[in-house]
């Protein structure tokens, strides 16, 4: 028997992801970025600025998601998705103003990401 035929059952295929696995690992990268740039925030302040906008994107980019009429998610959780949306664009100008931690941004994305894992209270 050829090898060929072989060799091409022993490849391993990449693994289909998920929606909900992709959404996950963007979250992730943010929240990676976030916390790094928190870290070094004294020493690195235009990262830090970098990964805040970085942060406002993705939530700007998951409150317009939940604001679709088609959006299947639960209309409650919609709602405090979008929420918190607003609330880490408020608090991200805090931080921009020197009046605020980017840790509970951080800690947000993180409960999120604990969400997408099935691990919530809600799921």
């Amino acid at each position: 028997m050829s090898q060929q035929p072989l060799l091409a059952y022993n490849q391993t295929a990449t693994p289909l992801r998920t929606p909900r696995a992709a959404e996950y690992e963007v979250i992730a990268r943010v929240t990676s970025r976030l916390a790094q740039a928190h870290q070094q925030r004294n020493e690195n302040r235009p990262e830090l600025l970098a990964a805040l906008f970085r942060n406002e994107r993705l939530w700007s980019t998951l409150a317009s998601d939940v604001a679709e009429p088609g959006n299947s998610l639960p209309v409650l959780l919609r709602a405090r998705l979008f929420y918190l949306y607003r609330f880490t664009v408020e608090h991200s100008q805090r931080i921009r103003a020197g009046n605020g931690e980017a840790g509970v941004l951080i800690d947000i994305n993180r409960a999120v990401m604990t969400g997408l894992r099935g691990q919530g209270s809600d799921r």
